[in-house]
């Protein structure tokens, strides 16, 4: 990642003033007040004015407008900052006077997650040089190595997410996860190969993996700080290609399902996050990882699966694949972790957008209180999701006549079906669990405020918001 710095006095560079509708609040002049009062909409969060001073010093003003200067609108002004200037040119950000800690968090975060940008490697190498100039040093350290460690999560689930299905197979994704975990005491990390897989029972993931030739993987991955109280386990649904397999998507749909994996991501990266951290709640991730891929081992539209805990399925449809994965983590989570809370995150339907649109997840759990958690987590995080119901009465929409449960109906309301079948695996966790489709906010068609084109690495900052929140201090 590139480096922001503390200073308390000017440096070369580009300098970037802040602003709301009253005016520039620091660094500015008469001439910077009258030209920023002269602008269209002065001060809206993320709002931009570009002030060129040939042949004075500094040579250039950016002023960005801070809004209602919440973290926020402090996150805006950030990524506003970042992507106004050129890459090559180091940034010098001028705060007022006594701004809270969560000022230089949100900044900071604006900056980082603005500035990504994919080189082909996993964390590859960045160039911006950034640093913020302040009176008072008081707080703000770890706020700066807050924003620091959310944005370097959010980073590598971005890179594992854009990685070309070329290189990323369930086999890769488990030794980058495996590589990263080892720089960080007290991480321990189990991978599961097929073998082992078959001799424990994952009926589910041994089949969406059977067609391919790269073989599935279950990533296990346990932070266990001394002094925990409460368990938390996460999962995400680790497609790391999914082509519909003999139910084949067409090209258009297929062509983005490299992100398939894009919960997988998240709660590995929100791991890791939380272990840099140091937070005093036990964590444990799974990420059953396949490819969903064409071939004559490929499972078929009418098989019926047994799962981890011994339920069958039919299934008619090899493109709902992720709820036969994450079905046989969750029972095996219940079942053998002994869990307090259980969270999901599964780029798991397309009619997560038909609902919701391109930009916000659908959150789903019986708790109310998780489900407030959750959502003032991405609130504070700058991450959206919208709660659905988990309507009982469509619950009969997963009868089958020959097995347990049917995986895929036709009958609509996908999101909330899907989340129904996932929650027949929770057992006496189900009214503490959530589980989150996010396959639409996982990837951003364009660059927009903290999001770059390409994957967003969606949840990270969501779910260490929520650990840092909800478990803060070790008894």
């Amino acid at each position: 990642m590139f480096g922001i710095r503390l200073v308390d006095s000017a440096q070369v560079g580009t300098r970037v003033l802040v602003a709301n509708g009253s005016g520039v609040l620091a660094g500015g002049d008469d001439e910077i007040a009258a030209l920023h009062r002269g602008a269209d909409d002065p001060g809206r969060a993320g709002a931009v004015l570009l002030l060129p001073r040939p042949l004075r010093t500094p040579e250039k003003f950016v002023i960005v407008g801070v809004g209602a200067a919440d973290e926020a609108g402090w996150r805006a002004a950030g990524a506003a900052a970042v992507r106004a200037v050129p890459a090559s040119e180091p940034l010098h950000v001028v705060l007022p006077a006594d701004v809270p800690p969560t000022a230089v968090r949100g900044l900071a975060e604006g900056l980082w997650l603005a500035g990504y940008r994919f080189s082909g490697a996993v964390d590859g190498p960045r160039s911006v040089e950034v640093t913020i100039q302040t009176d008072t040093f008081d707080g703000y350290a770890e706020s700066l190595e807050a924003a620091r460690v959310t944005a370097a999560a959010t980073w590598l689930a971005r890179d594992l997410t854009n990685m070309p299905p070329s290189v990323k197979n369930p086999a890769w994704f488990a030794d980058q996860i495996v590589t990263e975990a080892a720089t960080r005491p007290g991480l321990e990390v189990t991978v599961r190969e097929p073998d082992r897989l078959k001799a424990e029972g994952f009926g589910g993931l041994l089949a969406v993996g059977g067609g391919s030739a790269s073989p599935p993987r279950l990533l296990e991955m346990a932070w266990r700080p001394e002094g925990a109280t409460r368990h938390v386990v996460l999962v995400g649904k680790g497609i790391t290609f999914d082509t519909g397999g003999i139910s084949i998507k067409p090209r258009e749909g297929m062509k983005l399902m490299k992100k398939d994996m894009g919960g997988a991501a998240a709660i590995v990266a929100a791991t890791l996050g939380a272990a840099d951290l140091g937070l005093p709640v036990r964590i444990t991730a799974l990420a059953p990882l396949a490819e969903n891929a064409v071939s004559g081992s490929a499972y078929r539209p009418g098989d019926v699966i047994t799962q981890w805990d011994g339920s069958t399925t039919e299934t008619t449809n090899s493109d709902a694949e992720g709820r036969l994965v994450l079905a046989d983590v969750l029972a095996y989570a219940v079942a053998e972790l002994n869990p307090d809370v259980v969270i999901d995150l599964a780029t798991l339907t397309g009619a997560n957008a038909v609902a919701l649109g391109k930009r916000t997840a659908a959150l789903y759990s019986h708790d109310d209180s998780l489900a407030a958690e959750l959502e003032a987590a991405g609130r504070a995080a700058g991450e959206q999701m919208w709660r659905l119901p988990l309507a009982a009465d469509y619950t009969e929409y997963l009868h089958s006549d020959i097995a347990d449960r049917h995986s895929s109906p036709t009958l609509g309301a996908g999101s909330v079906v899907a989340a129904l079948f996932l929650s027949e695996f929770l057992g006496d966790r189900v009214d503490h669990w959530a589980h989150l489709d996010m396959s639409a906010p996982a990837w951003s068609d364009a660059h927009h405020a903290d999001l770059t084109k390409g994957a967003t690495g969606w949840g990270v900052r969501t779910l260490l918001r929520y650990l840092t929140t909800n478990h803060p201090t070790q008894t």
